[in-house]
């Protein structure tokens, strides 16, 4: 018996097309429906055009909302996986946070494409065929929000967009794709360890993103002492380091209770409190940052943002970014 999976499509470059001009630009919302007589061998689909929208215009507000259509979905019509397709600007935000948020075991898969659909060699077909196909193995259950591009399959949490053109962009930098799909099998040679989920009501909170550079000028963070932010995540330099200049802002926002959160601004490793000079991760461990585990700083800001709704205790706080 074929398992029962609903596609949802979000739009991005997969339901795009290249016009007369040489721009690609949004096709009508049925594009990726004409992908549909394909799939049928391998499940039997569903497929709902939720929204029709490029990936910079996706915001957290946006992925809530289509995380309570997916539990909405799941719920009424017992499907047993479900397949988005989404622009790959943001792709990996948004299947980090439905992994943070979503309480389900059936498999979700993210998939797009890189080529919209009249280029030469478009790899959207072969992406949401492979899609459908991981999410149909049963080996897939249990193993968070899954990306699947180029024949390979990533867990949501590490996956992340490395090349702007390249029809292999998605990779894991340290742990690779967790499987792969050939013609005939689904393989997996490994699955996330840990599995977080968070309840949450909305994704609202206004939690900015820096990144550091050499001769950071201390005005350029006055913004936030003067804005309502319910958090900062800043991507520091190697292990976690930072110009010393910018110390006495990141101070005052930690006294007015603004968790601020560390990353790397490198895409492998993690950052850790070793270096004791000024601005150095042990000063900043010992100020109150809270080190984050290995996540860039697109996903740690998701992750602070739906972490604020669990608990605004710092201790807690880096319990919760250490896992």
């Amino acid at each position: 018996m074929q398992k029962k999976i609903l596609v949802i499509n979000t739009g991005g470059t997969i339901a795009m097309s290249v016009d007369a001009s040489d721009g690609v630009k949004p096709l009508e919302d049925h594009a990726v429906e004409k992908i549909l007589p394909f799939l049928d061998h391998h499940a039997d689909v569903t497929m709902i055009n939720h929204i029709n929208l490029p990936s910079p215009h996706i915001t957290p507000a946006i992925m809530n909302q289509l995380r309570l259509f997916i539990q909405q979905e799941l719920s009424q019509h017992g499907y047993d996986g479900v397949v988005i397709t989404h622009g790959t600007d943001t792709l990996e935000e948004t299947a980090y946070f439905l992994d943070l948020t979503l309480p389900v075991t059936v498999p979700i898969v993210v998939t797009g494409a890189m080529r919209s659909s009249n280029e030469l060699g478009a790899d959207g077909p072969v992406n949401l065929i492979s899609a459908v196909r991981t999410v149909a193995d049963p080996q897939s259950r249990n193993k968070g929000v899954l990306v699947v591009f180029n024949d390979e399959i990533h867990a949501a949490r590490h996956v992340t967009k490395t090349h702007t053109s390249n029809v292999a962009t998605f990779q894991s930098p340290q742990y690779g794709p967790i499987g792969t799909i050939s013609k005939k099998s689904v393989s997996y040679h490994h699955a996330p360890l840990v599995r977080e989920y968070y309840p949450i009501a909305s994704a609202e909170a206004n939690v900015p993103l820096l990144k550091a550079v050499s001769g950071m000028d201390p005005r350029w963070l006055g913004f936030l002492l003067e804005q309502p932010v319910d958090g900062v995540v800043i991507e520091a330099f190697g292990l976690g380091n930072l110009p010393p200049a910018i110390i006495p802002v990141l101070q005052e926002l930690l006294d007015k209770n603004v968790p601020v959160v560390l990353v790397s601004r490198c895409f492998n490793g993690q950052v850790q409190d070793v270096y004791a000079y000024e601005g150095g991760g042990r000063q900043l461990k010992e100020m109150g940052i809270l080190f984050s585990n290995g996540l860039n700083g697109q996903k740690a800001r998701l992750k602070l943002m739906v972490a604020l709704q669990q608990t605004r205790d710092f201790q807690e706080l880096q319990q919760l970014f250490e896992q």
